[in-house]
């Protein structure tokens, strides 16, 4: 499912990758098996942000997804925040990268969204939506507090959840996050790495190791879809076979 490498490729940091592959990715998109309103506010979507400024795309980008944690794009940080099951949940999922046959950047992290999502487009589209329905409602809740922001970047979460054919009650959600404080002001950042506790030493380990409850079945290959064509579309080259 390439859709899902090139919606990870949006909700990473921006870069001259979308404006020097513009005519294939828009090419990919309207290719895609996807809702045809989605696709055409998807094209808005790539038409906007690829022919503005590029520092002032990566400005918005900051304040959006690099301030706070209510939009971090560790899946993880919605789950586990920085308890120690956090630690032995990336442990688990970068296994079972492993066992699919890819490899990642030593450098990155399993659970940035960006990565996960490519990582799910060479599962072939059954496995890939299983997975997307396991993390409904943190796509759900980014949505909602995207819209709460006014950002278009929350037309990416949605069609995520439109491929998935998820359920999830987005209402319940809204009305949830309504009186929810924004964490992305220099005070809020700064209250919350002052609360923040840190553990060194054998303490900060996490001993309650469990088996991992999801494991790639046998035709869960890297290869079950067609690679994406151009050369250096994904630039950090974080998923190597």
């Amino acid at each position: 499912m390439q859709i899902l490498k090139l919606i990870g490729c949006l909700l990473d940091y921006p870069d001259q990758t979308v404006v020097e592959h513009r005519a294939d990715i828009d090419a990919l998109v309207k290719a895609a098996d996807i809702d045809p309103k989605l696709r055409h506010r998807l094209l808005q979507f790539i038409e906007q942000h690829a022919s503005q400024d590029l520092m002032q795309w990566q400005s918005e980008y900051d304040g959006l997804f690099e301030r706070g944690r209510s939009l971090a794009l560790w899946l993880f940080e919605h789950v586990h925040g920085e308890s120690r099951d956090r630690g032995q949940a990336m442990v688990d999922l970068v296994d079972q990268y492993r066992q699919a046959g890819l490899e990642i950047s030593q450098h990155e992290l399993p659970d940035y969204l960006p990565l996960f999502l490519e990582f799910l487009s060479t599962q072939g589209r059954d496995n890939a939506v299983s997975w997307l329905l396991d993390m409904e409602h943190i796509l759900a809740l980014l949505q909602c507090r995207l819209e709460k922001r006014g950002s278009d970047y929350a037309l990416l979460f949605q069609l995520l959840l439109s491929i998935a054919d998820s359920k999830v009650d987005l209402d319940e959600i809204r009305q949830r996050i309504a009186d929810e404080k924004r964490d992305d002001s220099k005070q809020a950042i700064d209250k919350d790495w002052e609360e923040e506790e840190v553990t060194f030493g054998a303490d900060s380990l996490d001993k309650s190791c469990g088996d991992a409850q999801r494991k790639p079945s046998e035709g869960q290959r890297k290869d079950l879809d067609v690679p994406l064509h151009w050369v250096d579309f994904e630039t950090s080259g974080r998923i190597q076979p």
